[in-house]
């Protein structure tokens, strides 16, 4: 299924604004990449983006890179479950995980910093206990 990015039908006003031309290709969008848990490992997939670039999403994750902001280190960890993700209330219920979602790790609660289903990768920082 396409999801159109283009303009809207409705004015202001409310009224109904009338379309000079058709859909275009170009302002087709994608369905969102919803990042869930793994329990094996790291599950990627590439999709073709505007342009005939190469975007890869992140499928599935079991292990997210955690950044010790006080020590500065970086350590790849075993995801163990989504606490909460403040992007929408069903996603922590359904295990998604998006940038700005609370996970659970083996070192802690770590916040995400990085956007899975955009970048491919799984990005951490560590939260004070």
């Amino acid at each position: 299924m396409s999801y159109f990015q283009g303009r809207d039908k409705k004015k202001p006003t409310g009224g109904r604004l009338r379309a000079s031309r058709g859909k275009r290709r170009f302002e087709l969008g994608s369905p969102p990449t919803e990042t869930t848990m793994s329990a094996k490992k790291d599950s990627k997939k590439a999709a073709r983006v505007y342009g005939g670039n190469l975007k890869t999403r992140l499928d599935e994750a079991a292990y997210v890179n955690v950044t010790n902001p006080k020590t500065n280190a970086a350590k790849k960890v075993k995801l163990l479950k989504v606490k909460d993700n403040p992007s929408n209330v069903d996603y922590a219920r359904r295990g998604v995980i998006t940038k700005g979602a609370l996970v659970e790790t083996e070192l802690g609660v770590a916040k995400v910093t990085s956007r899975p289903g955009q970048d491919g990768v799984l990005n951490a920082t560590l939260l004070k206990k």
